[in-house]
């Protein structure tokens, strides 16, 4: 009955939370402005391995994972045009796409600001010229992040053989990627709002964000690799819905952790455990 009693009210304080703070309305957006800065990222991220003559990295690790999901036809078009890439001066292609990321990532940062400083109750009195600046600055920061954990990822497979040797640098690169991610997140979440937090109320929720969310890939990758089928209308619609949908909840989750690490910072230095003892049952509440 306890148990029962402690998960009523664990189920009634996220749901009072959710509605309070808006939280899906705000995970809507924030999916919305990443949905939008996944092309150019792409199209960056190809450009980069060209520049870096990396080509090796497409030809011999992505690609010949996504052609057996994708029709003949659509795997030479996509292939022509990663080629394409390659072959020419990818400069201005880096230049132009650089742009376009730091247009909409900075709109997801907005986003992301709009959603914490409602999550804090604090209201946004920094000017609109130091408002851009930020967003642009931590734009910048999460668009590096993000290739750097995706380049690390890839290039890390591609060069993990047989043996010890290769699981160990299996092991290293997904742990090196969820270290660029973790740090990317901690800057994102510290700077972002009107009202900053120290690291100290930044951490439970970071480390809930980043497990959960390397949990939601895996199950993702898991679907891309195994079960999706890209070669019919509807598997694509499927597979286009899915992505969308992969997006929405990190959004979400992203949300919870920082709305965790608020509950929290409330509870400590208002001297109460009122959270943690609806949470885990301990803690001296009122």
């Amino acid at each position: 009955m306890a148990v029962k009693n402690r998960l009523r009210r664990f189920v009634k304080l996220w749901t009072d939370l959710f509605a309070k703070h808006q939280l899906l309305d705000h995970a809507s957006a924030i999916a919305f402005q990443v949905l939008k800065a996944s092309i150019p990222l792409s199209l960056l991220g190809l450009a980069l391995l060209g520049a870096t003559g990396q080509e090796k990295v497409w030809n011999k690790t992505i690609a010949p994972a996504i052609e057996p999901h994708l029709a003949q036809p659509t795997f030479h078009a996509l292939d022509a045009a990663a080629q394409r890439i390659f072959n020419s001066d990818s400069g201005g292609l880096i230049v132009f796409s650089s742009l376009l990321v730091l247009w909409y990532v900075s709109g997801s940062v907005r986003a992301v600001t709009s959603s914490i400083n409602q999550i804090y109750e604090t209201d946004e009195n920094r000017s609109w010229l130091v408002r851009q600046a930020v967003s642009y600055g931590l734009a910048f920061c999460i668009a590096a992040g993000l290739i750097g954990a995706v380049l690390i990822v890839t290039v890390g497979g591609a060069l993990a053989g047989g043996g010890a040797a290769g699981v160990l640098i299996d092991i290293a690169r997904w742990l090196a990627a969820v270290v660029v991610l973790a740090l990317t997140l901690d800057v994102l979440v510290r700077f972002a709002p009107a009202e900053r937090r120290s690291k100290r109320w930044t951490s439970a929720g970071a480390a809930l964000v980043i497990a959960t969310w390397v949990v939601a890939t895996l199950i993702f990758e898991l679907y891309v690799s195994d079960v999706a089928n890209f070669k019919t209308a509807i598997g694509s619609l499927t597979v286009f819905l899915v992505v969308i949908l992969y997006v929405y909840v990190s959004s979400i989750i992203l949300l919870v952790g920082v709305e965790l690490d608020e509950l929290l910072r409330k509870d400590a230095t208002a001297g109460q455990r009122g959270a943690l003892k609806v949470l885990f049952g301990t803690g001296t509440g009122r």
